[in-house]
């Protein structure tokens, strides 16, 4: 059974940075697909980033240059570097795997940016 579990969030000033890490356990890290996702409130969950088995990237525009998703597959683990953040990247942070024939989700992290 897949499982994944998020840590690294907090509050930080604008401008700074933060590092989120998401453990997964079970199944074959390495062949999946894994992304980070945020939902503010009152808004809907949309994608950050996510990297494919072959680490090919895809980023939000509003991200884009400031954010890295980078993987370690030995450790089932996947990484968002946050920096230059902004108050509107505020929200809970979730993990997402898909398998290609299922997905599943992390808790989430809050992640608060104070201007």
């Amino acid at each position: 059974q897949v499982q994944l579990v998020e840590s690294g969030g907090g509050l930080v000033q604008a401008g700074g940075s933060l590092r989120l890490s998401c453990v997964s356990s079970g199944g074959r890290f390495s062949f999946d697909t894994m992304g980070w996702y945020r939902q503010a409130p009152d808004k809907q969950r949309e994608l950050v980033a996510e990297i494919t088995s072959s680490r090919s990237t895809n980023y939000a525009d509003s991200v884009k240059g400031r954010f890295a998703i980078s993987r370690d597959n030995a450790k089932y683990t996947v990484y968002l570097q946050m920096n230059s953040l902004k108050p509107e990247d505020t929200a809970v942070y979730y993990c997402r795997r898909f398998t290609g024939r299922s997905v599943s989700w992390g808790q989430g992290t809050q992640v608060t940016v104070s201007s």
